[in-house]
């Protein structure tokens, strides 16, 4: 290996560090003493839990995650509206098809709302950590939360600058993290080194039989070690297959390590509340605020990643169709990835705060998490089965015993419910309603529209073109795709005479690789009418008047339609409000304003 090489490997190690790992790299806040809050830390109970920590990191991440999901990257991206992609063109059978866009709607709704709770969670948790701190003792749950809530906004406030300059910065201070709690886990280790027994799964096995039922419930709180596992596919896109896998195995003995070692501690001290802080405070006092900093950092880092995941997923919800346009800043000139969705950005704010002051501290909000996790890493273990089953058959009983083992956590998580659990349905409830709301009001707006083929078109459009009393210049219309005319066209062009010397009829297409932009200008498919085709992946922003200036086209005026829907039916009143409350299709690609003429066609919906 050239040095060349050696930089690209542990560069991009250290990215992945940055950006993929700081949920789960995190988790050993709150996991453990979330977990002992309800089961005494005797030997057998700590043996039984790491153990099943363990096998919860190797089977719901390493397998599920590492070993198949990422193998199904398309151009080397992943996530589950990839493998919505990847699905529909496997799946023969419409009512399949319906099943799978269902399932992906549903799981990235749950992302969306894990993304409320996850940085919620992760700030208060650290913040939780001062009152180890001698003096600071007598702090106020109450004060601990606005400590909380203030960092919460400080974060949401930078997003509209972008995180490209400071982006650099992550990967380091996440790799000191990782080395911390790698430092604090073997340093308890070595007063019990047989912890390392707990890996055997016959720990786990013995801890049920002892506990019964009552010990399967603790899968609702072990699988917060595992949240932010989804991350290692969601980001592949952006920083590859291999990074993110080699970082992992290093994450994972890091996790491992730190796992092991909070049990040995809770083991010899049983009263303790807050196990990584207590831990490291009894190890090395003199260290314990510079380690607080870090974890308050580390956990920045980690709602930092959640934050810009969810405004991947609305970007690509938006370009793909099932999200209604937002408005959409580019704040880098050189990361694909750094987007900034103000409507999104500052819900997000408002939501977490909310969280933040509903459960007040981290042990209750611990009681409330993880079942919108489970939830989306259930549905992708199902995607998984259905393309195994189609595409590779030695891989589908490694994702259908997946399945099974993800529904038993899933289950688990139920009795949350009545302890708060339920916000996670209702946070996921919002983006899944205008999910549903949007897809189905734009299908049943086509219909209502009852757009013109191209060839019906054409013969009316000749005729007015040949009378000769046509307006100078290049007219654009913008159609969803080249062989339907909308009704605004019609409008513009065979009912009111309108019609230029050049025009042209220009289709977005989105594909489903991330990003590339391919344009086709077809000329003379009537007189003085050409079509104007852009293809560009999902991730892409495009300049619409930079690829025209490209293809020598300067327009005079812009035409696009605008839908006046009137609607007794309460669910098309709200897609209405959304039409309306949202950019329209020129304002999201920032088409010049002087150039715009809009047509206003009205419908019963």
């Amino acid at each position: 290996m050239d040095s060349g090489d050696k930089d690209n490997f542990w560069g991009g190690i250290l990215k992945s560090m940055g950006v993929v790992f700081g949920d789960i790299g995190t988790s050993p806040i709150y996991t453990l003493s979330v977990i002992f809050a309800f089961t005494p830390p005797t030997r057998e109970n700590v043996f039984g839990i790491i153990s099943l920590v363990f096998w919860t990191l190797t089977v719901l991440v390493t397998l599920q995650y590492v070993w198949l999901a990422m193998s199904l990257a398309h151009r080397g991206q992943g996530g589950e509206i990839a493998l919505r992609e990847i699905l529909f063109r496997l799946l023969k059978s419409s009512r399949a098809v319906s099943v799978a866009g269902i399932l992906s709607f549903i799981g990235v709704s749950l992302l969306l709302g894990d993304g409320v709770i996850t940085p919620a969670i992760s700030i208060l948790s650290a913040v939780e950590g001062l009152v180890l701190i001698p003096g600071l003792g007598g702090i106020e749950q109450k004060q601990l939360v606005q400590i909380a809530a203030i960092i919460a906004i400080l974060l949401f406030i930078f997003q509209p600058r972008g995180t490209e300059k400071v982006a650099g910065t992550f990967g380091p201070i996440m790799v000191i993290w990782f080395l911390a709690i790698t430092a604090t886990g073997l340093a308890s280790m070595l007063n019990m080194p047989d912890i390392l027994w707990a890996a055997n799964p016959a720990n786990a096995i013995d801890f049920f039989s002892r506990h019964g039922f009552s010990g399967y419930f603790i899968l609702s709180e072990v699988i917060l070690c595992a949240t932010g596992g989804e991350a290692l596919y969601a980001d592949m896109g952006q920083l590859g297959r291999k990074p993110i896998i080699r970082a992992w195995y290093l994450v994972f003995v890091a996790l491992v390590i730190n796992y092991m070692g909070q049990g040995v501690y809770a083991i010899q001290n049983p009263g303790a509340k807050n196990i990584l802080f207590s831990m490291v405070l009894h190890q090395a006092p003199l260290f314990y605020i510079p380690f607080l900093v870090l974890t308050i950092m580390a956990t920045i880092i980690a709602s930092q990643a959640i934050i810009s995941g969810v405004f991947s997923i609305v970007y690509q919800g938006i370009t793909t169709r099932i999200l209604p346009l937002l408005r959409v800043k580019y704040t880098s000139s050189v990361l694909h990835s750094q987007i900034y969705i103000g409507a999104v950005n500052w819900f997000l704010m408002a939501a977490v705060i909310f969280i933040m002051l509903i459960f007040r501290s981290s042990e209750n909000l611990a009681a409330a998490y993880g079942l919108a996790v489970t939830g989306s890493m259930t549905i992708t273990s199902i995607m998984l089965a259905m393309v195994f089953t189609r595409k590779s058959y030695w891989k589908f009983p490694f994702a259908a015993a997946l399945v099974v083992i993800n529904f038993l956590y899933l289950f688990s998580t139920f009795n949350k419910f009545p302890h708060g659990a339920y916000w996670s349905i209702v946070l996921a409830m919002v983006p899944f309603g205008v999910i549903l709301i949007w897809t189905y009001g734009q299908r049943n707006l086509f219909r209502a529209l009852r757009p013109l083929n191209f060839d019906t078109f054409l013969i009316s459009y000749e005729q007015i073109y040949a009378k000769g009393k046509n307006i100078s210049g290049t007219a654009l219309f913008f159609t969803r795709q080249m062989s339907i005319v909308p009704p605004y066209v019609t409008h513009c062009i065979i009912r009111s005479n309108i019609i230029y010397e050049h025009n042209v009829m220009i289709s977005i297409n989105r594909t489903d690789h991330p990003y590339g932009v391919e344009t086709n200008l077809h000329k003379d498919i009537g007189t003085g009418l050409d079509a104007f085709e852009v293809r560009a992946g999902y991730m892409e922003i495009l300049d619409i008047e930079e690829l025209l200036k490209a293809n020598g086209i300067s327009e005079k005026v812009i035409f696009y339609g605008i839908e006046d829907i009137v609607t007794n039916n309460p669910v098309w009143h709200v897609f209405s409000l959304l039409k309306k409350t949202t950019p329209n299709f020129v304002q999201f690609y920032k088409l010049p304003a002087s150039k715009l003429q809009g047509v206003v066609t009205r419908l019963d919906m």
